[in-house]
């Protein structure tokens, strides 16, 4: 069936170009096929939250030393999404990957996990291996989490086309811009400062999460058999 080729930043389609947040993958725009496939995702998406929630106080112990009996916490694998950044295939210069989501509810941390995987064509193995990306949860209400992005961490085989010796992998942090300096930054555009990112959960039991961004983008997450790929 037919992939949505999304790229990075506004011209590839995973940047709005206006507030630069993550568009929302437009099914129907990439073929009839995938857009009818979306709409029986919505479909279920719906019957289940017709259900209720069965867990209204997602958000209980989250970030406390009890953190291990939130709701939330353990590894989730993304299923399906809305959200143009979080969409990977192999017919896009971003190539095709695995998404999972970590939350460490002891330790107050969400952890975005990006595994890049070998061109489907060539098998070639990509240069970035893997990327997480850092953020700082907050419980704003029993359903809703505030999140702050801290940092975005990469695994690359080769840097400037240089592996380094015995297989090991180079390692490298990218900081990402505080409230304070966001502020700043967007003073000196004259421009309004983004609402704080966060995401609403919708559904949530033992082995699924259904949850909505304020960016309206809705992402369906199951517990994996296994926990997302070691940082190794």
């Amino acid at each position: 069936g037919s992939q949505p080729s999304i790229d990075f930043g506004v011209s590839g389609g995973e940047l709005d170009k206006d507030t630069r947040a993550p568009s929302v993958v437009s099914f129907y725009k990439i073929s009839p096929e995938l857009g009818k496939a979306g709409d029986e995702v919505f479909e279920k998406i719906k019957a289940l939250e017709a259900l209720g929630n069965p867990t209204p106080d997602a958000t209980r112990f989250l970030g406390t030393e009890e953190g291990r009996l939130c709701p939330l916490n353990g590894g989730w694998r993304l299923q399906f999404t809305t959200a143009a950044d979080a969409t990977f295939s192999a017919n896009s210069t971003r190539g095709e990957a695995a998404i999972s989501n970590v939350v460490d509810a002891v330790k107050g941390r969400v952890t975005n996990v990006i595994d890049f995987a070998p061109d489907t064509a060539t098998g070639k193995m990509p240069v970035v291996e893997q990327l997480r990306v850092l953020i700082k949860p907050t419980a704003l209400s029993p359903t809703r989490v505030g999140l702050r992005f801290l940092c975005a961490k990469a695994r690359l085989r080769k840097l400037f086309g240089i592996p380094l010796p015995g297989g090991r992998r180079w390692r490298l942090t990218f900081p990402v811009p505080g409230p304070f300096l966001t502020k700043i930054i967007f003073a000196i555009l004259r421009k309004p400062p983004p609402p704080m990112p966060y995401f609403e959960v919708a559904f949530l039991d033992e082995e699924l999460r259904i949850h909505r961004t304020g960016e309206g983008n809705t992402f369906v997450q199951r517990r994996p058999s296994t926990t997302a790929n070691a940082w190794a």
